[in-house]
């Protein structure tokens, strides 16, 4: 008889433990549809040590989409001519790809399109090889590069009308996606400073809310044809003016009423990391699904996580789906992230792997309320 009920309890504790289970996803899926992580590829190096940080820490915090910059730091075999030196092979995605597919996480190749052409004083491996696409030729790379400058030179863009321009970086986009079996591609596309240029012969005069949006909508259009998603940065999309979130996480040259004018499928990544701002809201009103972006500060990265929850929870059902979830953003080098992550150099209270380590234990701990 004891062993009779002993067995009934451990299918009764079985049952239960499903139950739970069951319900704790759920619960997830319904709180943060988006559990999000974005870093930099790995280079070949420390590529195994990436696949564990997948396996043992993403997968464990319940992570479901990861971003991969890979930007040219990949052996294209359509523009050969634009590879990184030492770039990752088919072979070394495909080990990324398999540890997400084991874990269920959604896997985004990222390649930076329209902005971020340059970094200091050097160009992309875009404008270096094909120096016609420059929205701005007339801006001269420095011998020493500082910020503010009289050129206003940030990050070099290329031009949005240039008629070659599309041809190569939908051959890209197309291949990494189909390396990552991605079925959602991230264009970046932030802090584009240089559109419109007046000395540009194709887009001077032009507006610049409808270059952007413009460049946007070929994007999205393209990857439509094979049902792939379109992400981006939200910032070009908020008006720094009005805010005063000024033009780093905003927009002051006037791309800003672009919003009215994208496709509504594009998933918006609205990052703020000097205060927790409520742009969810806004880019919820005009019916874009949005991902609030955190970086290093885990106060912040509480906060905001608090805040979707709060929007999701106090919603329309029109509105909620749209508050999709949170991503954290990692702007370290690949490398130089899981040494901070795994203590081999000291982790500071204000840093990417704490911003990391708080979001999800908020993410994770709303699981058990």
């Amino acid at each position: 008889m004891f062993l009779k009920n002993e067995s009934v309890m451990n299918k009764i504790l079985v049952i239960t433990a499903f139950i739970l289970g069951v319900y704790n996803f759920g619960k997830a899926q319904d709180l943060l549809p988006v559990r999000g992580f974005c870093i930099a590829a790995p280079d070949s190096r420390h590529l195994d040590t990436f696949v564990k940080f997948i396996e043992e820490e993403l997968a464990t915090r319940k992570v479901n989409v990861l971003v991969v910059r890979i930007e040219y730091n990949y052996q294209f075999e359509s523009h050969p001519e634009l590879r990184d030196k030492n770039c990752l092979t088919k072979a070394d995605v495909k080990k990324m790809v398999d540890a997400c597919k084991k874990h269920n996480i959604r896997i985004i190749p990222q390649i930076n399109l329209l902005g971020h052409q340059s970094w200091a004083g050097k160009p992309g491996n875009l404008l270096r090889v094909y120096p016609e696409f420059d929205e701005t030729p007339n801006v001269k790379m420095p011998e020493k590069y500082k910020w503010p400058n009289a050129d206003g030179l940030y990050c070099k863009s290329y031009c949005p009308l240039h008629p070659g321009v599309h041809k190569v970086v939908f051959e890209l986009m197309d291949e990494i996606c189909d390396a990552f079996e991605s079925d959602a591609y991230h264009a970046g596309m932030d802090e584009v400073f240089y559109i419109g240029d007046d000395n540009c012969p194709r887009c001077s005069g032009r507006d610049k809310a409808e270059l952007f949006s413009g460049e946007v909508n070929a994007i999205r259009n393209h990857l439509a044809l094979k049902n792939r998603q379109l992400w981006i940065w939200g910032d070009r999309l908020i008006d720094g003016k009005t805010t005063g979130m000024g033009m780093w996480e905003a927009s002051m040259n006037n791309t800003s009423r672009a919003i009215e004018l994208i496709a509504k499928d594009v998933v918006i990544c609205d990052w703020h990391y000097e205060r927790p701002d409520q742009t969810p809201v806004m880019f919820a009103i005009k019916g874009l699904s949005v991902v609030t972006c955190p970086w290093k500060n885990p106060g912040n990265a509480v906060v905001q996580a608090q805040d979707m929850k709060r929007f999701r929870k106090n919603a329309t059902s029109e509105m909620k789906e749209r508050y999709q979830g949170m991503m954290q953003t990692i702007w370290n080098g690949n490398s130089s992230f899981l040494d901070e992550f795994y203590n081999k150099k000291p982790e500071v209270s204000d840093s990417e792997s704490a911003c990391f380590r708080a979001l999800f234990a908020e993410i994770n701990g709303s699981l058990v309320k």
